[in-house]
């Protein structure tokens, strides 16, 4: 279900605009659809017909995740594994200081190599209320005041329905414009139609290295743009909302950790309204990429500060749980396809 199909349902069963805001506003709160206010009750706001066809509409929208499986984590942080209505799953995060990570598609096509996610391919797009889903079963157990597009998927190759997320979230959802935020790694259609939206998000862009060539290595099905040029798109679009880019690295050991990269870093983010996320690599075993050292990273983050590049280190939530974005999705697929073949194996020796 899209938002703009639940809007129609709720235009069939007799509500006004004024009755499908307050009962949108209900559902990303995580309330029930005829919840009332603290000065008026359901019944004296809602026509009948209305009262009397939500329950198979919230029924929908219940329909459309639930939260399989919760993975607190040391940070505070509360991953979230969110199984979808056709049975494909996705995680969720639950951050620190009101926080929430919401996915946009099942899987991903850019194929990063350092990411879990990639690894699996696109299975599927997400709807905006499926998005939207994730952000309502969260404010069920935690505010949540910022919601970055930041989770499983590329939301570039979304686009529509994440706009479609955002500007529902941003109208409704009671949540900041610069407080929602959209990862990318630079696809040229973000910049051409973020700025017509009427909710124009802060933006979070891939860059991970300086090197045009390296940067195809690392992100090969991503757009080809060079780090130089998606930089200079991204302080275009800061300057015409107001907040800053936010660019990610992460950080590879022996990869793109190096003193050169750094000065090369230096100088293409000096004097830019932006800040820098350096995102050490969540470690898993048997992986080719490693986590640099704390003292690597401490004195990355100091080197950079020193040359006019504000920059924060940013772990990946849920260190202590193997909860990187996919690590999550992925276990829970190996122990469901293990399923499978153990009751395969137990009909087949039935059978014998």
């Amino acid at each position: 279900m899209r938002i703009q199909e639940l809007h129609h349902a709720l235009a069939d069963i007799g509500a006004r605009p004024c009755h499908i805001g307050r009962i949108t506003r209900a559902w990303l709160k995580g309330q029930a659809l005829d919840a009332g206010t603290r000065h008026q009750k359901s019944e004296d706001y809602f026509p009948l017909s209305v009262r009397r066809g939500l329950p198979a509409i919230a029924g929908r929208l219940e329909g459309l995740a639930r939260i399989r499986s919760r993975h607190p984590a040391a940070d505070g942080s509360l991953r979230l594994l969110v199984e979808l209505g056709d049975g494909q799953m996705v995680e969720s995060v639950l951050l620190p200081r009101d926080g929430l990570c919401i996915s946009s598609q099942v899987g991903c096509a850019v194929g990063c190599t350092f990411c879990m996610t990639g690894k699996s391919g696109l299975l599927r797009q997400l709807t905006s209320g499926e998005m939207a889903a994730q952000v309502a079963l969260a404010r069920q157990l935690r505010p949540v005041k910022k919601v970055v597009f930041m989770g499983m998927g590329e939301p570039a190759h979304n686009l529509d329905n994440v706009l479609e997320t955002i500007n529902l979230l941003g109208r409704d959802g009671n949540i900041g414009h610069k407080n929602l935020v959209l990862s990318t790694v630079g696809d040229p259609r973000v910049f051409e139609r973020l700025p017509q939206q009427p909710v124009r998000p802060a933006l979070a862009l891939s860059l991970h290295t300086t090197r045009d060539e390296l940067r195809a290595q690392l992100l090969p099905r991503a757009p080809r743009i060079a780090p130089a040029e998606l930089v200079a798109l991204g302080e275009d679009y800061a300057r015409r909302v107001g907040y800053p880019i936010q660019y990610q690295w992460t950080l590879l050991a022996g990869v793109n950790d190096s003193q050169e990269e750094m000065d090369a870093a230096a100088y293409l983010l000096k004097g830019k309204f932006a800040l820098l996320n350096v995102i050490p690599y969540n470690s898993v075993e048997g992986d080719r990429y490693q986590r640099p050292s704390p003292e690597r990273i401490e004195a990355i983050k100091r080197y950079l500060h020193d040359r006019g590049v504000l920059t924060k280190v940013r772990d990946s939530a849920g260190q202590d749980i193997d909860g990187g974005c996919g690590q999550l999705r992925a276990r829970a697929a190996e122990q469901i396809d293990l399923s499978r073949l153990r009751r395969r194996a137990s009909t087949a020796q039935g059978q014998e």
